[in-house]
Order: structure tokens, then C-alpha cells, then sequence
């Protein structure tokens, strides 16, 4: 009997240390739980985050500079606002006021931060596009639209350097920035213009679109900061070399041959970048001079007459207006840079018309900007459409 309940005892130790050891299991795996979910959670987030890049790197391309380029170009004219501020009572006394009650020294920061801040954000996503998705970039590259707003980065830094509110243009780091933005346009030009008069399939009147105007539009920006920096010789070179094969691509636009038909609907909003060129190039011109010359004033003139020509015809624009796009800022450079040249005219030609002219101008630049804005944070959604025109390959 003794011997018969000493084994009942270690029975009943035996299963409550098993007992004990069960319980013990659970409780760690209890506290295992919380961790390991959490850790899933995190991995499950990662893999959205990188699919959600992914998509977003698969549709991304150059032509989203259009908007660093507006906002680069009012940053711009704001800047040429505040400078240009009289201090005694003259004609433009209206202006003056409605500047002095917009505060426009800190309007012009903000603006000019926003403008950096997009710039910044845009250029890091064509370079993670560039590394992840070069396959994509180079047919890009090919694309008779996409090549040329390959300038709209280089573009919008330039403009970007020239209004900072910082940085003066004669010191180091001006000149070193300036190499860094317009060494890639030459790069670029010596590209594209030396396939449009060699041999291969690329001639100009093949692939002559509105958009091809951004590599004129590139050169002169360039010249119009060498002048500001005191190159003049480089300022010279760079307007040359981009007024001349502005001449043979506007005589080429102008006759309407194939290569001109290839612009998708959705796209012609970029025919406002008709008078974009000669508005930069009369700014451009005048930097190297010193003066709004009878050559900027032509220059100006003839992006006036443009400009008219295009808003009289609202039915070229009509069925590219029926569902938001991005190409809708192509809009706002063009008219910020009309702008521009006629604050310089109305500077150089006393009189009410020069500044009526002037101030409509800028009152109009101002609402497409802010129109634009709105449009985009409305409609954030459609940024980045599956059917967009301009990353279709050229036929």
C-alpha cells in the first residue's frame, strides 16, 4: 500500500509539472503574438509603400516639370515685382499699392519655397524613375514629345537660380550652380539639333511639334543668367544658338507638315509655348544689352500677336479642357513669361497703355497660376492617369 501511493504521488507531480510546462508554452507564445503582428503589419505597409512607388514610377514622367516651371516662372515674376516697386507717385501708383497690400516680400518667399520645395520632389522621382525604370526613360528619350521635356528640369533650376532670394549673381556659388544647370541643356542640344539636319529618321520636319520650342526656350534661359552673372560672351553664344534653330523650327511649325500632326488632343495645350519663346528670348536679349532694345521690343511684339492669335481660337483647346490633366499647365509658363516682357516694355515706354497692357498681364498670369493650383489639389487623383497621351510610343 505504501509503495502504491508513493506512485499515485509522483503521478499526480509528474502531471502537474507537464501542467505547469503547458501553461508556460502558452504564455509565451501569448507574448509573441503582439510582436510578430506587428511585425507583419510593418512588412505588409512596406510592400504597399513599394507597389504604390512602383505605380507611381511607372507613370511619372518628364512632362510633370510643367508645373516646376510655372511656379519657377512666378517666382520669377514676383521677384522682378518687388524690384521693380516705384518709390515715388507715378502712373503705375495702383500697382504699387495693391503690391504693398499683398505683402509682397513674403508672398515671393513662400512662393518661391513652394516652387524649390515641388522642383525638389519631382527631380527625386525622375531619378529614382531613371534608376528603377530606364527602359521607360529611354523611350522617353525617343518619344517626339517626351525628348524635349527632357529641357524642363534644367529650366525650372535656372529659373529657380535667378530668383533666389539669397543668392546674388556674381558670387561662386551662382556661377557654380549655373555650370551644373546649363552644361545638360548644351548636352541635350548638341543631340537633338544635330539629328534634325543629319541623317537617320529624326529630321525635323518629321518630329517638329509645339513642344520642341522648350530646347530654344532652354538655350535662352541660359543666356538670359549668363547675363545677369557679367558673361556676356556665354549669354551671347547660348542666344544665338537658340534663336537660330528657333527660326528653322518656327518656318517648320508654320508650314503644318506631318511630323506637326502628331500631337495628341489632350497635349495642345502646348501651343501657348508659341509665344513662350520669343517672350524668353526678348527677357533674354535685354539681360545681354541692358536695355529693352528695338530687338526685345520685335521679340515682344511678335509673342503679343501669338498670344492674340491663340485665345481668339478656344476651339483648338476645347476637347483638351473636357477632363483635368497635367498638360493644363502648360498654360501658366507661356503667359508668366508674356508677362515678364511687358513689365520691361511698360519700364522702357512711358505711357497708360504699356502699363494698362502690363497690368492685365499679370493679373491674368496670377488667376491661371491659381487656377491651376486649385484644379491640381482638386482633381490630385487624375495626376497620374492610366491613358496618358504623352507617354503613348510615337507611331
Amino acid at each position: 500500500m505504501a509503495t502504491q501511493g508513493s506512485n499515485n504521488k509522483s503521478e499526480i507531480e509528474l502531471v502537474i509539472e507537464n501542467s505547469n510546462i503547458i501553461m508556460s508554452n502558452n504564455n509565451n507564445s501569448n507574448n509573441h503574438e503582439p510582436s510578430s503582428s506587428f511585425f507583419m503589419m510593418m512588412v505588409a505597409i512596406a510592400k504597399r509603400s513599394l507597389m504604390s512607388l512602383s505605380s507611381i514610377l511607372t507613370k511619372f514622367h518628364a512632362g510633370y516639370f510643367r508645373i516646376s516651371l510655372s511656379l519657377g516662372g512666378q517666382a520669377l515674376l514676383w521677384k522682378t515685382l518687388i524690384i521693380e516697386i516705384p518709390t515715388k507717385q507715378d502712373t503705375r501708383s495702383t500697382l504699387r499699392h495693391v503690391l504693398r497690400m499683398l505683402h509682397p516680400t513674403t508672398f515671393f518667399i513662400v512662393l518661391w519655397s513652394l516652387a524649390l520645395f515641388t522642383l525638389a520632389l519631382l527631380s527625386i522621382l525622375y531619378l529614382l524613375r531613371c534608376l528603377f525604370y530606364f527602359k521607360m526613360v529611354k523611350a522617353e528619350f525617343l518619344h517626339h514629345v517626351g525628348v524635349n521635356y527632357l529641357f524642363a528640369p534644367w529650366i525650372s533650376w535656372l529659373l529657380l537660380l535667378q530668383s533666389a532670394p539669397f543668392l546674388a549673381p556674381k558670387t561662386a556659388l551662382y556661377l557654380t550652380l549655373w555650370w551644373v544647370f546649363a552644361i545638360p541643356v548644351v548636352l541635350l542640344d548638341v543631340k537633338i539639333y544635330g539629328q534634325w539636319f543629319t541623317k537617320g529618321k529624326r529630321f525635323l520636319s518629321t518630329v517638329a511639334n509645339p513642344t520642341s520650342q522648350l530646347s530654344v526656350i532652354g538655350n535662352l534661359v541660359g543666356a538670359q543668367a549668363a547675363a545677369e552673372m557679367g558673361w556676356k560672351e556665354s549669354a551671347v553664344c547660348l542666344f544665338s544658338l537658340g534663336m537660330v534653330h528657333y527660326l528653322v523650327l518656327f518656318v517648320t511649325l508654320y508650314q503644318r507638315l506631318s511630323g506637326g500632326n502628331r500631337l495628341p488632343v489632350l497635349l495642345r495645350p502646348v501651343f501657348f509655348l508659341f509665344f513662350a519663346a520669343p517672350s524668353v528670348a526678348s527677357l533674354a536679349w535685354a539681360s545681354i544689352v541692358g536695355a529693352f532694345d528695338i530687338a526685345s521690343k520685335m521679340l515682344f511684339f511678335l509673342s503679343l500677336f501669338l498670344f492674340m492669335s491663340l485665345i481668339c481660337r478656344p476651339a483648338l483647346f476645347k476637347r483638351s479642357m473636357r477632363r483635368f490633366n497635367v498638360a493644363w499647365w502648360a498654360y501658366s509658363f507661356p503667359v508668366t513669361v508674356l508677362a515678364l516682357a511687358s513689365t520691361d516694355y511698360a519700364r522702357e515706354v512711358k505711357g497708360t497703355i504699356p502699363h494698362v497692357l502690363m497690368i492685365l498681364l499679370l493679373v491674368l498670369s496670377f488667376l491661371v497660376s491659381l487656377a491651376l493650383i486649385v484644379f491640381t489639389l482638386l482633381n490630385s487623383k487624375m495626376l497620374l492617369p492610366d491613358d496618358d497621351p504623352y507617354c503613348k510610343p510615337a507611331r
